[in-house]
């Protein structure tokens, strides 16, 4: 035989022994299983259509004085009032004025209401110029520059450390910077 005969064959007979080796695997596969291989969820419906809630809703602005807010949670829901407020669990608030200065705060729980942030049920914020900052809530304004806390605040900073009844985070008046203001009772540390 010669070659040319022997591929004539060859481009017939292997996509013949092709579709015989398919057909047999479907012809001698496993049956069915009696048990859905897909997992469905065990959630109420009726729990979750009478109580709603966001998975990891993201809100995103912009204050009137240019100080940008990203605010992240793994868990929120509506308010019930007309006010339009919520509540949020697990929440992060990244938060950046025009002047550069960022602060990051992490809190358990938080809500929104009369266009402030409130987080609540123990706050950390930590800052650009490397302050940190535990209170067990903080105020975050939604329509210009201002981070408040008003229950007591701890604060390590590159200088010591500082205990005050309240803190307060606003610009400084004309300038392009950023003021944060501890008053009531303050307890400075120093260490140089």
């Amino acid at each position: 035989m010669n070659r040319t005969r022997i591929v004539r064959w060859l481009r017939v007979l292997l996509p013949l022994a092709a579709l015989a080796m398919l057909s047999t695997l479907f012809l001698f596969s496993r049956g069915g299983d009696s048990v859905s291989q897909i997992p469905y969820a065990d959630v109420e419906a009726e729990a979750r259509a009478r109580d709603p809630r966001l998975v990891a809703p993201e809100y995103a602005g912009v204050t009137d004085d240019g100080a940008s807010l990203t605010l992240r949670a793994t868990e929120a829901a509506p308010g019930g009032d007309a006010k339009g407020g919520g509540t949020a669990r697990d929440l992060r608030l990244d938060w950046q004025r025009p002047d550069g200065l960022r602060a990051d705060l992490t809190a358990p729980q938080a809500g929104l209401a009369d266009g402030a942030i409130r987080l609540g049920g123990g706050v950390r914020m930590t800052t650009s110029t490397g302050w940190t900052l535990d209170a067990a809530s903080v105020e975050a304004a939604t329509d210009r520059s201002r981070i408040a806390a008003e229950e007591g605040v701890e604060a390590q900073a590159p200088f010591g450390t500082l205990s005050a009844q309240r803190m307060e985070l606003v610009p400084d008046g004309d300038k392009n910077a950023s003021i944060l203001n501890f008053s009531g009772d303050v307890r400075l540390i120093y260490q140089p």
